[in-house]
């Protein structure tokens, strides 16, 4: 197995993650060195969570303003550039009860994938040229969960509403960055989304599909159309559905699709072990 890189993509409740650590699973049985990171991964080499992104000014004013974090954040702080990344997140888990909603709302508003779209594809494209570039000079395969094709679609269709056009065109430029990493995709299918969708909902939080369906009905192409609720949301994910399959017949990396329908692990396992020629 030559790439270094393998990457798994599908709609919320497909089996992403289940899928990500079969695999991961089974390249640590045949000794391969792996790393797997999930959605959600404060660490992530490629991807942005947690993170917002501040100008000098801007987090001097920060620095203003946060009280007895102050030294906590000049310590946490990454420059790059003229671009101070304070991950956040990861510094409210160790010091939350220091943390007041109005200065957990000010540096949200400096989150990345909450600044404007071509803010974020400058700063997420950057990403992953970095990641490509340590990945080549280590001997790791790598593992991502979701973040190659979900998360671009979903600021740049969801969040803004942007123009099919553009929305793809993003990814197209993530797929040309990581080209030389031989990457492989595996896409998670289901039949049925509704029902996906629906369990996935049953079996997480409440404070899970909440936020989703907020977030999938009150901005962007849910709003733009009126969508609402529950039925608002799926509408949404049809839609998204429908560019990642364009966005999937036209990248021309490795690529396979593993129909999930059924939620059988064992099955999932071999087919998997086909895929990856092992």
């Amino acid at each position: 197995m030559n790439t270094k890189l393998i990457l798994v993509e599908g709609l919320p409740g497909f089996g992403k993650s289940t899928t990500a650590k079969l695999i991961h699973e089974i390249l640590t049985e045949r000794n391969i060195p792996a790393e797997l990171f999930l959605e959600g991964n404060l660490d992530h080499p490629a991807d942005y969570d947690g993170v917002s992104c501040f100008d000098e000014k801007e987090f001097d004013g920060l620095l203003a303003n946060c009280g007895d974090l102050k030294e906590v954040f000049i310590n946490g702080v990454k420059k790059k550039g003229n671009n101070y990344f304070l991950p956040y997140r990861k510094i409210q888990n160790e010091y939350g009860s220091m943390f007041s909603d109005e200065l957990l709302n000010i540096i949200f508003t400096f989150d990345i994938y909450e600044l404007p779209l071509e803010r974020n594809m400058e700063l997420i494209t950057q990403k992953w040229a970095e990641f490509t570039e340590k990945a080549m000079s280590d001997n790791n395969t790598y593992i991502f969960e979701c973040c190659f094709i979900q998360n671009p679609i979903t600021v740049a269709m969801v969040k803004y509403g942007e123009q099919k056009e553009k929305v793809m065109d993003y990814v197209m430029k993530l797929a040309k960055i990581i080209d030389r990493l031989d990457p492989l995709l595996i896409y998670v299918e289901q039949d049925d989304l509704q029902f996906s969708f629906k369990k996935a909902i049953e079996e997480r939080p409440q404070e899970w599909s909440s936020g989703f369906i907020d977030y999938y009905t009150n901005q962007g192409y849910g709003k733009e159309r009126g969508y609402k609720g529950l039925d608002g949301t799926l509408k949404v994910l049809e839609a998204r559905r429908a560019i990642e399959k364009e966005v999937f017949d036209l990248l021309k990396m490795k690529k396979q699709k593993i129909n999930n329908s059924q939620y059988e692990m064992e099955r999932n396992k071999e087919l998997l072990m086909e895929k990856l020629n092992l």
